[in-house]
Parts: structure tokens; sequence; C-alpha cells
């Protein structure tokens, strides 16, 4: 049995998408993904795999460190594309792993630039749900689509990422190995657009029926460096915390910003975002409290204790001050 291991975001999806579009027997392949936010998805695997390929997209080697070293041990092939902190990573002959955690890159482009070019569409949709703007355009650049395509790839890549937050799967429109489905009947992404009957609709409304909820949030801190909102305690809070994140950073680029969305059992899910300008620090910051990680540019803790929200608050407005 050989498994595909995705983060359930847009640059997870958009990296896998391409591989199984260019090879067309992945489709035997188990899909094993989650929320955005669940990232050790290596336990999912059955403890007694052996002799099997994996491939493993968009999640942190550090946080599945103790699953790969046990993989290898058995006997297994591990192929790992990723952009987040990494930590040590093993040699290992059973183990090829292109690994970029420079800030403005990110997996659909590392498939695209080790592994797959026939499929580039997809990738600009990751590289955009992922809010590497720059990234994406120069790469629509060298396809040469026309200005109008590279703002339903946008569009497309940022749908698709709200897609995959949420406190569990039950706050999200699509489950993502559902949505990842779906999705891999369309060679060409622009098509999803325009079928009626896609889930780009669905996504959509979705999405500017989320953001608008969010546009009236409190910001419980705000300064010259940095921007803290607080969301409600609700589905669609925690279903647009890090799209709303990209946005706030995309609105005020010299500005670090952190998105707090109540998870309802006394404790907050956080997404931050490094300024545009200075695209760095997030993962650094976030690692210092548990269940913190992520990348430079875009980092985040899972269940942070509310009562430890002030310190969070005056932490991040020091990091970036």
């Amino acid at each position: 049995m050989n498994y595909d291991v995705f983060n359930g975001d847009a640059d997870g999806i958009c990296a896998l998408l391409q591989l199984h579009l260019h090879q067309a027997q992945r489709k035997q392949h188990v899909l094993i993904t989650g929320i955005k936010r669940d990232i050790q998805l290596l336990k999912k695997i059955p403890s007694d795999c052996r002799h099997s390929e994996i491939t493993v997209l968009d999640i942190s080697l550090d946080k599945n460190i103790n699953e790969v070293n046990q993989l290898l041990q058995q006997h297994n092939r591990i192929l790992y594309l990723d952009h987040h902190f990494a930590g040590q990573i093993p040699n290992h002959p059973d183990l090829t792993a292109y690994i970029d955690t420079r800030p403005n890159t990110c997996s659909a482009w590392l498939v695209h630039q080790h592994l797959v070019q026939d499929f580039p569409l997809w990738a600009i949709t990751g590289a955009f749900g992922d809010n590497m703007n720059e990234l994406a355009r120069q790469l629509a650049g060298k396809v040469g689509i026309s200005e109008t395509d590279c703002l339903d790839l946008q569009k497309l890549g940022i749908y698709i990422n709200y897609n995959g937050y949420g406190g569990s799967l039950d706050d999200l429109h699509f489950l993502p190995d559902d949505l990842f489905r779906q999705l891999r009947a369309y060679p060409d992404p622009r098509d999803v657009l325009s079928d009626p009957l896609s889930c780009f609709k669905k996504l959509e409304a979705g999405y500017l029926q989320d953001m608008h909820l969010a546009s009236s949030s409190e910001r419980v801190f705000e300064n010259p460096s940095v921007t803290v909102i607080k969301l409600e305690n609700a589905p669609w809070s925690r279903r647009i915390s890090g799209v709303y994140g990209n946005t706030l950073a995309n609105q005020a680029p010299q500005k670090a910003h952190a998105v707090i969305s109540p998870m309802g059992d006394n404790t907050c899910n956080i997404s931050v975002r490094a300024p545009l300008n200075n695209k760095t620090g997030a993962d650094d910051l976030c690692r210092q409290f548990e269940n913190g990680g992520g990348r430079a540019a875009a980092a985040g803790i899972n269940h942070l204790p509310e009562t430890e929200l002030d310190a969070f608050i005056a932490r991040f407005a020091a990091h970036y001050a």
C-alpha cells in the first residue's frame, strides 16, 4: 500500500494535484490529510507499514520526525517536499527530501520545480493560496497567462486555502480529501471556475460571507508595528482565520498581524503573519509556545490557553517592535 500525505490547505492540495495529474496510477494511493493545522499526519499511517512508497507534502518534518525515522527503519521509501521548519533532516538512502524554508517559496512550487513541469497553473494556484503572490506572478509571467486568468487563479487558490482552516473537519465546507478528488478532475484549474457544478461557487459564497463577518472584528491590540484581531467563538471565525490574516498582511505589508480564534474550550488558535516587507520570525515566535510552529512568513499556535493570551500579545509586540 502506498500513501500520499498532504496538508489540507491550498499549497498541499495543489502540490499533490500536480503529481496525480502527471501520474494517473497515483489514484491507487491512500490519501492522508486533515484540517490545515493537523500537521502530524504521519501518525495516521498504519504502524506496521513496510516496503511502501510514501509522499509527504507541505507538513513540517520536525513535527513528524519520530514517524519518519520509524517508517525508514521499516524499509519504506519517503519523498518529502516542504517549506516549513524541518529541524535535522535524516541522512538515509530511502529519504528524498526537497525542503526549502526560504520565505518566498511553497510546496506547490517545489513540486513544479523538482518533479512536475506540465501543470504550472496548479503550482500558480497553490502559490496564490499560500499568499506567495510574488512567486505566483513570476511563474504566471513565464507561462504567459492573461491578467484575468491570473486573478481567477488567485481567487481559486484563496478559496481552496480558506476551506482548510477550522477547529475540526465539521467546520469545513468540504473535507480536504474530498475537495482534492473533486479538483483532480480539472487538469486546467481555470475550468473549475467555469464549471457551474464545481466546488467554486460554494467556496466563494462561504468565503465572502465569512470575510464580511470578520471585517467588523475587534482589534484588541495595535501599534505601528503590529495588529492583533480577536474573532468570535464560531465556526466561521475558525474557517476565516488564516486567509483573513493574509488579507490583513496584504493591506498593511509593513506590519505583523495575529488573528485569535477562540475554540470554545478556554483555548485559542492563533494565526501569525510576519510583515510582507520582512517575512521573518513568525515561526521562531510561535515555537516559543506549546503547539506552535510554521514558517518564517506565516505560523500559528494551536490551543493556546486563554490565560496566556496577554503573554503572547506582549511577546508578539516585542518580537516585531
